[in-house]
């Protein structure tokens, strides 16, 4: 009877659920929160340095320290979401997230910065259950024809948060000498964020479900149908680690959004280098390049959707990325502001806009393996080159000025450009929804599946009223099943007819 059960829930309706979008507009809600608080000291970083008396390398840790905490603890999160599934990760997420900013209000005097660096990692332990999430909720809640646009508008929640954190510091917090009145306005930005991560933490708890009532897609029905037993996590990660392919876009990843954390973290330091008194500008500037980045996000999204080129759309955009970097190495100390806007909107575009094209090619490359794994490992390459780009960038910076600092970038993008050329297009989870969508209308019969009934005299039954043997089944079930090392096609099919002469 299990093995019945097993096809049958492979062959589970595919229906598209309405709560779909309110759960991806709360993720992106609560993503957006933690995003804005990753970078919130880093925006102002001249203020915080004067605030607590500390160097601007201690506020850079700030920001690094979300990158840190992410690369030991990616494992144990990911198995968690593998085992306990979407909704208590969301918890995690959004409850860590709500505390870590009410830590924060405990840092209002000067003394205090180790109370603020607790509350920031506290909220770094929370990104570790965001961040890797965008892919995952969109293949459980989506359909195949707008999978890539949910990812899409999941990341551009985060990066909305970023645009946030450079945009409302700088305008709530302004340099002033009184640290009293400093000490008021940073409190009035503490308080903002706990009650929205509070409230968001408690619509979490309310709306955000396991998974929709029907598989959203072909591909997500047959992950959904497999055996809890058949899983190995470790043995995931092993597959993971000897695909080239995905091997070779984590390195890829990992050196673009590795940048584009450098970039964020020391914007405010390289701006005030060449247009001094300008932190509000600085701020608006870091503002263009994700505003901008959300709509590359977005159309990247809507295009991959409709084009499948995934691929192709990468590289072009990595290239694109690369052009966007050095035209802005070589305008920064122009000495005109709005020709750094300009330059800063077109580098947004493409090195932002990357982040999801990451994510879903990372899907397509290594389906049918949990996206959640997949994004965790692309995540965790991203947070190591960021820490090590910030680091040797703002040395860079210090010594031989922002231009030396921003041609580091250049010259990595440039490497990350030439391996994305090497990745070959296997788009895995593409070529299983058409093949579960041509098995729907007519299964696929196997030699050895008829052989062994017409060896054991048993008669093509109608199954689940599709009109498919039940041997057939479930050797179909087999040939687009997971584990293809455990059994032979022969085996299952004689299994098949010794389940069906003891019903």
């Amino acid at each position: 009877m299990s093995l019945i059960a097993w096809v049958g829930d492979a062959a589970a309706e595919v229906q598209l659920s309405r709560l779909r979008w309110a759960v991806l507009l709360l993720f992106s809600s609560y993503s957006l929160c933690n995003a804005f608080q990753w970078i919130q000291y880093g925006s102002v970083n001249n203020v915080f340095v004067r605030f607590y008396g500390v160097s601007a390398f201690a506020v850079d840790w700030l920001s690094m320290s979300y990158m840190l905490i992410y690369i030991p603890l990616l494992f144990p999160v990911a198995w968690l979401l593998d085992k306990r599934g979407l909704r208590l990760i969301a918890l995690a997420g959004s409850a860590l997230n709500a505390m870590g900013a009410w830590v924060k209000l405990g840092s209002l005097k000067p003394h205090l910065f180790p109370v603020t660096v607790l509350g920031q990692v506290i909220c770094g332990l929370a990104q570790v259950f965001i961040l890797g999430m965008p892919s995952r909720n969109a293949s459980v809640w989506f359909g195949s024809q707008e999978v890539s646009t949910a990812c899409s508008i999941a990341v551009f929640g985060n990066q909305l948060g970023i645009a946030a954190g450079f945009l409302v510091p700088p305008v709530l917090i302004p340099n002033v000498e009184d640290v009293d009145k400093l000490a008021y306005h940073i409190s009035i930005m503490f308080f903002m964020t706990a009650g929205v991560a509070s409230a968001l933490f408690i619509l979490v708890i309310i709306v955000f479900k396991e998974k929709p009532p029907s598989p959203p897609s072909r591909a997500q029905a047959l992950i959904q149908s497999r055996p809890a037993a058949e899983y190995s996590y470790v043995q995931s990660i092993l597959r993971l680690l000897r695909n080239a392919n995905f091997l070779l876009l984590m390195v890829t990843y990992g050196l673009n959004v590795g940048c584009f954390y450098a970039l964020s973290t020391l914007l405010n330091r390289m701006v005030i280098h060449h247009y001094p008194g300008e932190e509000v500008n600085a701020g608006r500037i870091g503002l263009t390049i994700i505003l901008s980045g959300m709509a590359g996000a977005l159309i990247s999204g809507l295009w991959l959707d409709r084009t499948k080129t995934y691929k192709q759309t990468t590289l072009v955009v990595y290239i694109m990325s690369l052009v966007g970097m050095i035209v802005y190495t070589f305008t920064l100390s122009l000495g005109h502001l709005w020709v750094v806007f300009v330059t800063a909107g077109l580098l947004g575009f493409f090195m932002t806009g990357y982040l999801p094209l990451g994510f879903e090619f990372a899907a397509e490359l290594t389906y049918p393996e949990s996206e959640g794994t997949s994004s965790g490992l692309l995540n965790v390459s991203a947070q190591i080159f960021g820490i090590a780009l910030t680091i040797s960038q703002g040395q860079i910076i210090d010594r031989f000025g922002t231009k030396a600092g921003n041609l580091l970038l250049c010259s990595v993008l440039f490497l990350g450009t030439v391996v994305t050329a090497f990745i070959k297009a296997d788009l895995r989870r593409q070529q299983a929804n058409l093949e579960n969508e041509q098995t729907v209308s007519k299964p696929p019969f196997n030699p050895c599946c008829a052989l062994l009934l017409a060896q054991h005299n048993t008669q093509p039954l109608s199954f689940l009223g599709k009109g498919v043997a039940c041997g057939e089944a479930l050797c179909w079930r087999f040939q687009t099943g997971y584990n293809p090392s455990s059994a032979s096609c022969w085996g299952l099919s004689l299994l098949s007819v010794n389940v069906m002469q003891n019903l």
